[in-house]
């Protein structure tokens, strides 16, 4: 058991909002040669020996499943050690016990905020000695006197060093719920200097950082007074008359609050975290300048893998935007926003866009510790949530979120060739399958169950968040889906032969039933999806009247969470690669790029969340870093640029590169850093035809023009049609 000499602890009195530090001191009575430190905490941490930090893992320690997985981590605090020693740890509520999800009774944990932890100290004679957790240990209210998710903090620094007082510890505390860390550690990252500072038509104070990002600001202040108080409001849009706006916030009140001391000073968040591109500042001392200020940006330690790049600069910034809209919403949890009182990991989401967040960013650690947190909260009879990790009370069960079970582990394994990661999932996968068949009205089908359907779609209006496409239809198109999936894992797994092969004859029935049951399709969720997982009979003539659904929409798309994803890959996959295209570069509502005229710098939950007259959606569900929308992005690096996983050869250990150019762009490329190298591949208009420029690590099948050829690892370049 980790820790198993250690004692939970937590503060003997009652210090209301404030955080508290615990504190030990030691002395070494000759320098060890190492020293380790264990720690993990109810609540969010930050660490210090002799007041320097320890580690940079920022909001340690992460968000799991608390009541089944609480990570450790493990840091080497050698260099940070001196004769006489004094050890502070600072817990805030952060995750573990503050106000999670909407308003009401969705509290994660009634316990106080505690910490566990152990320090490991070895020397040179081979001694060894240990410091746990225990009565000798103190504990006082810190300089934070306030500090919640989603209200932000308020720091005093002019509070007097408060007393320190004792400790209690918490016998019966579970220790059996500890793991050792597992998911990436969440660290600062891109720093970002003011675009402009501003004063509104109302007179306020605004910095504008020009980029909706997720994280805190470092400012300082000179020639404070002591009680000089600082606040800050964070905020993503001004209004249509150019003044802060936060109704989209809700109940979140985003704020920071700095309460000086006599002299200069510079301050950063240490225990929450806002969704941001512009703050209000009101109180400061003196003139603020573009130097006292800077946003940080802070998410999850995830390498860029991908990358996309064109000559149409309108198509680079919605690029951008989901490269963006990842960062601010890959902060431990794959969450759906990072601004308003909800940043939760909603499963829908996650799985629409786990292909593309995959090719961005390397993002195989980061999905292996959601999906244990996937499994340990779903239900009993295999329900899953509809946010992992699950503080709504275990609703769920939901067609295409629940599915994230089934279709995330196997994206990992298409993307990484993890072969493990199917393994540890599989049980879960199937799980799901069966509540699906135990929740249904017909064999083969999903029928008579609650489900969001094609969430936000448009094709009943803007008013309403409910569609047109019928969701019987797209519950039983993703059960066929999660047989198909949990067959080919089952393959891949070496499993019992008959076992595959009921799977496989299931899914067989289910799309049969689907065509027997399903004989018209209406809108154009519905032809997407029928293309898209192998339903129609008859895919060409589906491709045609998805096609005309959209021409006569305009060249636009009326697709919402669900259809939006597998549009163009439906287009593409019937022939219909200059509708595709065309949707990918329209640039009037609805569309992608409607919201990139509208100075978007990430992806947009509603695709008029700025209408064409400057007024905003809606206060109720509106945010403007919700990176579902950013799928499209799959289809760039798969269709336009061509590069494709073998499905029989995960992991990019083979490739097919098969272009598809357009000459409304003059060129694209895109690259993927995979776990066998680089593979790029680039097109350009040239003299009437196209030039390719491809670049394959491994074996390869490279298509141009309909023609096929296998080559090796290498750079190559064709000249085509």
């Amino acid at each position: 058991m980790l820790l198993e000499k250690s004692n939970w602890i937590t503060s003997a009195a009652d210090h209301g909002t404030a955080a508290i530090t615990f504190v030990r001191r030691f002395a070494c009575t000759s320098a060890p040669i190492s020293a380790t430190l264990r720690v993990t905490a109810a609540g969010v941490y930050v660490a210090t020996l002799g007041k320097k930090r320890i580690g940079d893992f920022v909001l340690a320690p992460g968000w799991t499943s608390y009541n089944k997985r609480l990570q450790v981590q493990t840091y080497d605090v050698t260099a940070l050690l001196s004769d006489e020693n004094t050890l502070e740890v600072t817990v805030a509520n952060g995750w573990y016990k503050g106000r999670i999800a909407w308003d009401g009774p969705y509290y994660h944990s009634p316990d106080e905020i505690a910490l566990i932890a152990e320090l490991t100290l070895v020397y040179p004679d081979g001694k060894t000695e240990t410091i746990v957790t225990d009565e000798n240990w103190t504990v006082k209210e810190s300089r934070l006197r306030f500090c919640e998710i989603y209200d932000g903090e308020l720091f005093d620094a002019s509070m007097e060093e408060p007393t320190e007082g004792e400790v209690r510890i918490i016998a019966d505390a579970d220790k059996k719920r500890l793991i050792e860390q597992e998911g990436e550690k969440i660290t600062e990252n891109i720093h970002v200097k003011p675009r402009r500072i501003l004063r509104t038509p109302k007179g306020e104070l605004v910095v504008d950082f020009g980029q909706n990002l997720t994280g805190y600001v470092h400012f300082r202040v000179r020639n404070a007074k002591k009680g000089d108080r600082v606040k800050l409001k964070f905020f993503e849009i001004l209004d249509k008359d150019g003044n802060v706006y936060t109704e989209n916030y809700r109940s979140a009140k985003a704020e920071l609050e700095y309460v000086c001391a006599d002299g200069d000073a510079e301050y950063k968040t240490t225990h929450t975290f806002y969704g941001f591109r512009m703050v209000r500042v009101d109180g400061y001392p003196g003139e603020l300048t573009p130097d006292d200020i800077e946003a940080i940006a802070v998410y999850s330690d995830i390498k860029q893998t991908g990358s996309l790049d064109s000559s149409d600069p309108m198509l680079n910034k919605l690029f951008s935007n989901i490269f963006w809209g990842q960062r601010g919403n890959f902060l431990d949890v794959p969450t759906d926003c990072p601004q308003r009182d909800e940043r939760l990991g909603w499963t829908g989401d996650t799985q629409v866009f786990c292909r593309t967040a995959s090719y961005n960013f390397d993002c195989e650690k980061f999905y292996e510790k959601w999906l244990g947190d996937l499994a340990v909260d779903q239900t009993p009879e295999g329900r899953i949530p509809h946010v992992i990790p699950d503080v709504v009370l275990g609703n769920g069960g939901s067609c295409a979120w629940g599915d994230a079970a089934v279709i995330v582990p196997w994206q990992v394994y298409l993307t990484y060739g993890n072969r493990e990661i199917l393994k540890k999932q599989f049980a879960s996968m199937q799980k799901w399958v069966d509540y699906i068949e135990a929740s249904t009205h017909n064999e083969y089908l999903w029928t008579g169950c609650w489900h969001y359907g094609d969430w936000c779609a448009l094709d009943l209006g803007t008013e309403t968040t409910d569609s047109a496409s019928n969701k019987d239809f797209i519950a039983s198109v993703y059960y066929a889906n999660a047989v198909d999936i949990l067959a080919k894992s089952a393959k891949v797994l070496g499993m019992d032969e008959k076992f595959i092969s009921d799977l496989e004859n299931k899914y067989k029935r289910t799309v049969d039933a689907i065509r027997a049951h399903f004989t018209e399709l209406k809108t154009q969720t519905e032809h997407a999806l029928a293309i898209y997982f192998n339903i129609a009979a008859d895919k060409k003539a589906v491709g045609d009247a998805l096609a005309k659904l959209v021409g006569d929409n305009g060249n636009r798309l009326n697709t919402g969470f669900v259809g939006t994803p597998y549009l163009l890959h439906a287009l593409s996959m019937t022939g219909h690669h200059d509708v595709a295209y065309s949707l990918l570069l329209q640039d009037k509502y609805p569309s992608w790029l409607f919201s990139v005229s509208k100075g978007a710098t990430t992806i947009w939950e509603h695709w008029d969340g700025i209408k064409e007259d400057g007024s905003v959606w809606s206060a109720s569900m509106n945010s403007y870093n919700h990176y579902a929308y950013g799928a499209v992005g799959d289809w760039v690096y798969g269709v336009a640029a061509g590069i494709r996983t073998v499905e029989e050869a995960p992991g990019f250990e083979k490739v097919k590169v098969a272009p598809v150019p357009d000459d409304r762009i003059a060129s694209l490329s895109a690259s993927i850093d995979t776990r066998h190298g680089r593979v790029s591949s680039k097109w350009s208009v040239f003299e009437g035809g196209h030039r390719y420029e491809i670049t394959v690590p491994t074996d390869a099948e490279i298509v141009i023009d309909g023609i096929s050829r296998n080559v090796g690892a290498g750079s190559y370049i064709f000249y085509g049609k």
